[in-house]
């Protein structure tokens, strides 16, 4: 696995991260590869925050050589007042291409998000994951997290 790389995401990155969004059983419903529009605005909004950080793991393809995007999240630091001031760092849209799945790959990302959050000052990461992804549960609990709140969500529409 020497040959993985994560990075900071790239404008040109765009159209694999949302392929990884469309590639999930959720995301399929939600999201769509027909208009990058809306996705290379959030991504702007995203670099253009400095406790933002999109980022996507690669390698190379074995036919061509170039590095391909086979997985992304994003990680957001939220200092706060909280436990006596903790900084929070907060895991979102944690996806592992299908092909690549069951390989040590996310476990791989996992671990230098946690490293990259104590770098930015966080003393507790945290994420949600939908209740129907018990697979994912699973990996979390292994990785040493513990599912110790509930999460609620209100959907805003314009």
């Amino acid at each position: 696995m020497n040959d993985i790389e994560i990075r900071p995401a790239g404008r040109d990155d765009i159209a694999a991260i949302v392929g990884l969004l469309v590639d999930d059983t959720l995301g399929s419903g939600r999201d769509s590869q027909e208009d990058l529009t809306p996705y290379l605005a959030a991504f702007e909004r995203v670099t253009a925050d400095p406790n933002q950080e999109l980022v996507v793991m690669t390698r190379p393809d074995p036919a061509t050589g170039a590095r391909t995007v086979i997985g992304t999240l994003q990680l957001t630091i939220i200092p706060g007042l909280s436990q006596r001031g903790t900084t929070r760092a907060l895991v979102e849209a944690v996806r592992i291409a299908g092909s690549e799945r069951g390989g040590g790959l996310g476990t791989i990302l996992m671990r230098w998000t946690i490293d990259r959050a104590r770098e930015r000052g966080a003393t507790l990461v945290q994420l949600t994951s939908n209740g129907t992804r018990e697979n994912a549960h699973r990996f979390y609990r292994n990785l040493g997290f513990t599912d110790s709140h509930v999460g609620f969500k209100l959907t805003l529409r314009p």
